[in-house]
């Protein structure tokens, strides 16, 4: 046999069996088209403050007396209305009573001018309602201290009482996404 002669194991491959080859393993490099992403559905954050009004009465408290709690426990931010989200409307505020009774549930949310509302104003009323609704606090408790012949100060009794609470919820956009928050003073209430 001779050297210079190329050394061939069966019949030469065809055009058509060298591309079936070709295709073959470039199948094996392809994949399915991946489904459309679909577009984020926009989404909102919300937030709130506690108020202080004019004319908010207080408990008055006797000597000896004490009050705690009142606080937030569980607080959900109201979501900004769906049904408007793609309006992009400018800020909005909702002002709100809170009225918690002695076990800490809001029993009663009472909103500013809600029966002079427009529907718009009137959805992101609603969204206030439905938080506000599922908020907890802790109980407000007033109790009585005395002290013992020695001086030495105890409690002498504790009621829960229920409180009201104005806030007002705000509906804005930020950064191109709804964005919501409600907030108060640190000495409002009670």
């Amino acid at each position: 046999m001779d050297v210079s002669s190329p050394r061939r194991f069966g019949p030469a491959p065809t055009l058509g069996g060298v591309l079936s080859l070709a295709a073959l393993l470039l199948s094996g490099c392809v994949s399915s088209p991946s489904a459309r992403p679909e577009a984020p559905q926009p989404v909102g954050e919300t937030s709130y403050r506690e108020r202080a009004t004019a004319g908010m009465q207080h408990y008055q408290l006797a000597l000896g007396e004490i009050s705690a709690g009142a606080t937030p426990l569980l607080h959900p931010a109201p979501v900004y209305p769906p049904a408007l989200l793609a309006a992009r409307l400018p800020p909005q505020e909702v002002e709100a009573l809170l009225v918690v009774d002695t076990e800490g549930k809001v029993n009663d949310v009472r909103i500013a001018d809600e029966a002079q509302a427009d529907p718009q104003q009137r959805l992101f009323a609603q969204a206030v309602r439905t938080a506000a609704e599922q908020w907890t606090f802790e109980p407000l408790r007033i109790s009585r201290w005395a002290a013992d012949a020695n001086g030495n100060p105890h409690e002498v009794d504790s009621e829960a009482r229920p409180f009201s609470l104005h806030y007002v919820f705000h509906f804005a956009w930020k950064d191109g996404k709804p964005v919501t928050d409600a907030s108060a003073p640190p000495d409002a209430g009670r």
